[in-house]
């Protein structure tokens, strides 16, 4: 665990900001003890480095916020396409140099740079495209559906307490299902947290019908981010969640 100093001193963020973090929920403590010490774990370090990477590709703090705070947000996805947009950073870096070189040239009477090669290395579209083409991934996906739109006034609404308890509710559930992986996906007991599964996602984000659990169970297995991101609880659990979760939808529908 590292106090609030100790964060600040290892991370270059000073303390100030750190504050200014927990103050709109976008990195908060793990723990505060009873001296109102304020202990970071390994796990906020892993967040902080996210938001110090979002904020590098300009990223306003509330759509950081908002992208860390998705349940389906993947850690090692989002790290691919950092490298993605620093490359391209690196790219026009290296052009801005070669600019400064030939600029000198100019000055010293060598070769005259041409007008166009003295601004083409500021062009910042390339950067920009893939910036884009992140933040509007999800929207793409889900920004004309009414789920989407419930999820987004719902969970702008949600404190850091809410969060932390909405998590503690789907990691239990999860844990639970993961016990009786030996079991077939259609066993009652399974099918009953298959249940609370769907409920908890109606209850917190959006109204989850047949029709869009079913979808959810396709993705699970379907998209290999999502496969990975579940298959943390237990090898497998993406595939067994997609079973259950069909055998559960084709129950409710001949009911």
């Amino acid at each position: 665990m590292y106090k609030v100093k100790e964060m600040a001193e290892m991370t270059g963020v000073s303390v100030r900001t750190l504050h200014h973090y927990d103050h709109i929920d976008l990195l908060s403590p793990s723990y505060v003890s009873e001296k109102g010490y304020r202990l970071y774990s390994e796990k906020e370090l892993a967040r902080l480095q996210q938001i110090l990477f979002f904020k590098e590709m300009d990223f306003s703090l509330k759509k950081i916020k908002e992208i860390l705070d998705d349940p389906d947000f993947d850690e090692a996805d989002a790290l691919q396409r950092h490298r993605e947009i620093l490359r391209e950073k690196k790219k026009r870096l290296e052009r801005l140099i070669r600019s400064v070189d030939q600029t000198l040239q100019t000055l010293e009477g060598e070769d005259r740079m041409k007008n166009e090669d003295r601004f083409r290395p500021f062009d910042k579209s390339e950067i920009e495209a893939h910036q884009k083409k992140y933040e509007k991934e999800v929207e793409e996906r889900w920004g004309n559906t009414d789920a989407y739109k419930q999820s987004k006034q719902k969970t702008s609404q949600y404190t850091k307490e809410d969060w932390k308890k909405i998590q503690q509710e789907g990691d239990k559930i999860d844990r639970a299902l993961v016990k009786l992986m030996d079991r077939d996906p259609s066993d009652p007991d399974v099918q009953q947290l298959i249940d609370k599964k769907r409920q908890h996602i109606t209850g917190h984000f959006y109204e989850c019908n047949l029709q869009i659990f079913r979808g959810l169970a396709d993705m699970y297995v379907n998209d290999p981010r999502f496969t990975k991101n579940i298959d943390k609880w237990k090898e497998g659990y993406a595939e067994f969640l997609k079973r259950a979760m069909h055998i559960y939808c084709n129950q409710q529908e001949e009911s």
